[in-house]
């Protein structure tokens, strides 16, 4: 009797995504939906692309969902420390300030932590 093989299925997360990344001077372009899919594929090439980087292009961005705005705002992250400066965002694809006003984060991606509270 031959063994009943199950068919095999791949997990959401294993769809492969049209995000993709390039340079083009000072500026880091990027591509397609930001979803964790393409986030997982893009990190390693996005994070040694840093260097030199003055503007993230997101103009080419369809949409985002959460971990597309933690990716960006990491790499935000990067760029400001290397530069001591604010690094320019190019535009706002579908659910990038919804998202970020979701998790508190300005329209240039850096965490907005409440104030203190008054002293007494």
């Amino acid at each position: 009797m031959a063994a009943c093989r199950r068919p095999s299925r791949r997990p959401p997360s294993a769809v492969a995504s049209n995000a993709a990344l390039r340079r083009d001077a000072d500026a880091l372009v990027l591509t397609g939906a930001l979803d964790r899919a393409a986030v997982t594929a893009l990190w390693p090439a996005a994070s040694q692309a840093l260097a030199g980087v003055h503007v993230l292009d997101l103009r080419g961005v369809e949409r985002v969902d959460s971990a597309g705005v933690a990716f960006l705002a990491e790499l935000v992250a990067r760029l400001r420390a290397r530069l001591s400066a604010e690094p320019t965002l190019l535009g706002s694809p579908t659910g990038l300030s919804e998202l970020a006003s979701a998790y508190r984060l300005t329209q240039t991606l850096d965490f907005q932590a409440s104030p203190p509270p008054a002293a007494n």
